[in-house]
C-alpha cells in the first residue's frame, strides 16, 4: 500500500486581547496581570474514541495451480480506549517546540468477510482486529493554547485471521490469532478546552508487517497477508499540574472565506461481481486510496461562541486500487480491476463553538463525485477491457479544528488553518456487460475516509476578539 502522510499545517497565535484604558477621571488603580503564556510541559491522561479502516491485502493460490487471487480484506469498525503521556515544551526559532511521548492501548471492533463463490465451490477469507496500541513520540509547534504535531513510533495489535473452502461437501477451514507489532506514524491537531482540558483531532497509519501462512483450503498453498490499518480518533486529555487555561473572548468567525486544502483518503468500496450462467458471485473490496487537493468556499454567521457555517469545495484525487484481481483461481479466466475516484466534492453545513481563538466544529451534507472503474478480464475469447463511469450523489460527515495561522509571522490575521476528517458515502454503482460470452454485472458501493488539512482566508479578521 502506498503510503501517504498527512501534512498538518502550522498554526498561528491568536492576537492576545487589548487593555483598554479608562479615559475617565478617577483613582490610580494597578492593570490587570495579562494571562501567563501556555506551557504544555508536564503529564496528561485521556481516553479517545474514533474508527479504524484496515486495507489489508490477500494473495492466495488456494488450488496450488499457479494463478493468484488478489483482494483486499478491509476490517473496519469504532474503537475506544485511553492514553497516558508527558510534554516538554521549549522555544526555537520557529517558536515554542513541544516533544513528547505517548502510550495508548484500545478496545476494538474492526472486521471484514470477503466471499468468493465458484461452481459450487464457497470460500470465505476474514479478519478481525479487537484490540491494538502504540507508543510513539511526538514533535509539535505549539502557538499559544494549540499544538500540531507529527507522530511516530511502534504500533502492535491483536489479529485473528479466518479462511474456509467448501465443495463437495467438505468444509476444510484455517484460523490463525497473533499480535502484530509494527510501526506507526500520523499527525493531529490538539487545542486547550478550558481549564487543564484539551481536546485533538488525528490520523494514525500503522503498518503491521505481513505474514504468510500455508493453508489446505485446496492444495496447501500459502495464504499471505499486509496489514495496513488507518485510524481516525478524537480524543480528550487533562494535563495534570500546570497552570489552568482561561480562554480569551471567541474570535469573529463571521463572514466569508475561500482557501485550499491537501490530504489523503482510503475507500472501502463493497464490490460483487456476477456471472449467473457460471454460476459465479464475488463479494469483495475495492480500496482505493491517494491523495486529494482542492480549494474550499465557505460563509459563517456567529451568535457568542457559537459559529453556522456553509461550506462547498472540490478536490482531485489520486485514490486507486490496481491491484483487486479476482476468478485467477480458473487459469484463463480472471476478472483484474482498476478503481478510481478522479474528482469529488461536498457542500456542508457546520457547527461549532470558538473556544478563545480556536474553533471545534462538526459538519455534514452534501457530496458528490466521479467513480470510475475498469475490469480486464481474460476467457477464451481472450483479453476484453470494461470500462464505466458515474457522476454519484449521496452524504458526507466530519469534524474538525481551526486556528490562526501566520506562517512564522508571514501571514496576517486574517488566516486560518483547519484539520478534518471526513466520511463520504457516494452510493452504488450497477454495471452490465458481456464475460467471454455470458452476461455479467459488476457493483460498487463508494464509501471513502477523508484525513485533510486546509488553509482559509477570512475576509473579516477571526482572530480580534469580537465578544
Amino acid at each position: 500500500m502506498k503510503k501517504y502522510l498527512l501534512a498538518t499545517a502550522l498554526v498561528g497565535l491568536g492576537s492576545a486581547p487589548t487593555l483598554a484604558a479608562d479615559l475617565a477621571a478617577r483613582p490610580y488603580t494597578k492593570a490587570p496581570a495579562l494571562a501567563a503564556v501556555y506551557d504544555w510541559t508536564g503529564f496528561y491522561i485521556g481516553v479517545n474514541a474514533g474508527v479504524g479502516l484496515g486495507r489489508d491485502r490477500f494473495q492466495h493460490d488456494w488450488l496450488g495451480v499457479g494463478s493468484v487471487n488478489s483482494f483486499y480484506v478491509s476490517p473496519q469498525g469504532g474503537f475506544g480506549g485511553g492514553q497516558v503521556g508527558y510534554n516538554w515544551q521549549t522555544g526555537s526559532f520557529l517558536g515554542p517546540i513541544v516533544f513528547g511521548i505517548e502510550a495508548d492501548i484500545q478496545g476494538a471492533g474492526l472486521d471484514d468477510r470477503t466471499t468468493f463463490s465458484e461452481a459450487g465451490v464457497l470460500r470465505s477469507y476474514s479478519q478481525k482486529l479487537d484490540w491494538f496500541g502504540t507508543a510513539r513520540g511526538r514533535i509539535g509547534i505549539a502557538k499559544g493554547p494549540v499544538l500540531s504535531y507529527f507522530t511516530a513510533g511502534f504500533a502492535y495489535a491483536n489479529v485473528k485471521t479466518n479462511a474456509s473452502a467448501s465443495f463437495g461437501g467438505i468444509t476444510n477451514t484455517f484460523s490463525n490469532e497473533r499480535t502484530a507489532g509494527g510501526w506507526v506514524i500520523g499527525s493531529g491537531v490538539e487545542a486547550a478546552l478550558g481549564g487543564n482540558w484539551t481536546g485533538k483531532i488525528e490520523y494514525l497509519y500503522f503498518n503491521l508487517g505481513n505474514k504468510s501462512d500455508l493453508a489446505t483450503l485446496g492444495a496447501t498453498t500459502p495464504i499471505q497477508t499486509e496489514l495496513r490499518e488507518n485510524i481516525f480518533r478524537v480524543g480528550l486529555n487533562y494535563r495534570i499540574g500546570g497552570s489552568a487555561y482561561a480562554p480569551v473572548a471567541a474570535a469573529n468567525w463571521a463572514g466569508f472565506y475561500l482557501g485550499g486544502n491537501f490530504g489523503s483518503g482510503i475507500g472501502r468500496d463493497r464490490s460483487t461481481l456476477s456471472i449467473p450462467a457460471v454460476p459465479i458471485l464475488q463479494t469483495f473490496n475495492l480500496a482505493p486510496d491517494g491523495i486529494n487537493g482542492g480549494v474550499q468556499a465557505g460563509y459563517n454567521w456567529q451568535a457568542a461562541n457559537w459559529v453556522f457555517g456553509l461550506e462547498a469545495d472540490i478536490q482531485g484525487s489520486t485514490q486507486q486500487d490496481d491491484k483487486t484481481c479476482i476468478l485467477s483461481c480458473t487459469p484463463g479466466l480472471t476478472a483484474a480491476y482498476d478503481a478510481t475516484l478522479p474528482w469529488f466534492g461536498t457542500v456542508r453545513g457546520r457547527l461549532g463553538y470558538s473556544v478563545g481563538s480556536t474553533l471545534f466544529y462538526a459538519t455534514g451534507g452534501l457530496a458528490y463525485g466521479s467513480v470510475k472503474t475498469k475490469i480486464n478480464t481474460t476467457s477464451f475469447v481472450g483479453p476484453v477491457t470494461q470500462s464505466f463511469e458515474h457522476t454519484k450523489t449521496g452524504w458526507t460527515a466530519g469534524a474538525g479544528i481551526e486556528t490562526p495561522f501566520t506562517l512564522l509571522g508571514l501571514l496576517g490575521p486574517n488566516w486560518t488553518t483547519k484539520t478534518e476528517y471526513l466520511y463520504v458515502d457516494l452510493g452504488s454503482t450497477s454495471d452490465n456487460f458481456v464475460f467471454g460470452a455470458v452476461p455479467a454485472t459488476a457493483t460498487r458501493s463508494v464509501t471513502e475516509h477523508i484525513f485533510r488539512t486546509g488553509i482559509n482566508y477570512h475576509f473579516n479578521s477571526p482572530v480580534v476578539a469580537k465578544y
